[in-house]
């Protein structure tokens, strides 16, 4: 297929883009600047509306990853501002531009999270779930509502709600490593929240998985079966590394280090079902925690 592929510079999208050129794609990326002379892809800028839509004639699919970090620094004002610009401007600049080609492509998969429920304890969350409340929530659901341009020209769009991306390389993961080496890790807050989580490998698969099957439309909660309390992801990492985790750090620590960013993103609950994935018929490589981190470690490892 011929795919653009936006945010290709990040984590998943790094991975993502070695997998489908592996598998024969020709994948071209859409790129808010270039980092080097010779770079090839498609310029876009937000701030301005600019998207030149004769490139983007007769294309397959679409693959939109790009926002501004949310874990990056507390969330001020301006901060806030700048990650909702990025993601529902962002969006709906290439929703509305894909909807008036000629030629549009058949699919649009679309990034968003699992910060679209907030914070919910133990209820268990599919794709019906009600959306949840705070600034995660209510960004999640203007960021879904921005690709509805193209869904309405007939595109068939499919909403990633996206986990905890389990790879040593990058995100939260690789944040936590060094006190968890170290044997200073611990749980947070009462570590009774809720921790939806993907492999990054299975994340890749699963955008894969949306690209090739027409039955994929809509939200789709990409997450690993199987959740975990951050008490059992605590003891599960610190079992894969072979260190103590005897330090858990207060919530009210956190929520003074942090801010609100603290609150939505360490000490809030989601445990989503990845309903729609598996009736699809899509299989986990990695849908167990310790199997999942044993695996990205040992490939950091080599």
């Amino acid at each position: 297929m011929k795919i653009l592929v936006s945010g290709s510079t990040g984590l998943i999208g790094s991975a993502l883009l070695s997998h489908l050129t592996g598998e024969g794609h020709a994948v071209t990326r859409l790129l808010r600047a270039r980092v080097s002379p010779g770079e090839k892809g498609i310029l876009w800028d937000i701030p301005t509306g600019t998207l030149d839509p004769r490139p983007l004639e007769g294309l397959d699919a679409v693959v939109h990853l790009a926002g501004e970090s949310i874990g990056a620094g507390r969330w001020t004002l301006n901060r806030k501002i700048r990650i909702r610009e990025s993601r529902v401007r962002g969006t709906r600049l290439l929703a509305e531009t894909l909807a008036a080609l000629a030629r549009p492509p058949q699919v649009l998969v679309c990034a968003s999270a699992m910060g679209f429920y907030g914070d919910r304890g133990d209820e268990v969350l599919n794709e019906d779930s009600a959306p949840g409340s705070g600034f995660l929530a209510e960004l999640c659901g203007a960021w879904e509502a921005a690709s509805e341009p193209a869904a309405e020209k007939g595109i068939r769009v499919v909403r990633l709600r996206i986990g905890l991306v389990l790879s040593a390389d990058g995100g939260a993961l690789k944040r936590m490593l060094p006190p968890f080496q170290l044997g200073v890790g611990g749980r947070l807050g009462s570590g009774q929240q809720y921790m939806s989580w993907i492999a990054l490998d299975d994340l890749v698969r699963v955008v894969e998985h949306a690209l090739t099957h027409d039955t994929m439309r809509g939200a789709v909660n990409a997450a690993s079966p199987s959740p975990v309390t951050n008490r059992e992801f605590t003891a599960t990492l610190g079992r894969v590394l072979r260190r103590p985790t005897i330090f858990p750090v207060p919530a009210f620590a956190l929520r003074l280090l942090f801010g609100e960013m603290g609150e939505a993103l360490l000490l809030a609950s989601a445990r989503l079902e990845p309903a729609r994935l598996l009736s699809s018929g899509f299989e986990f490589q990695y849908p167990e925690l310790e199997a999942a981190l044993r695996h990205t470690l040992h490939r950091r490892a080599r």
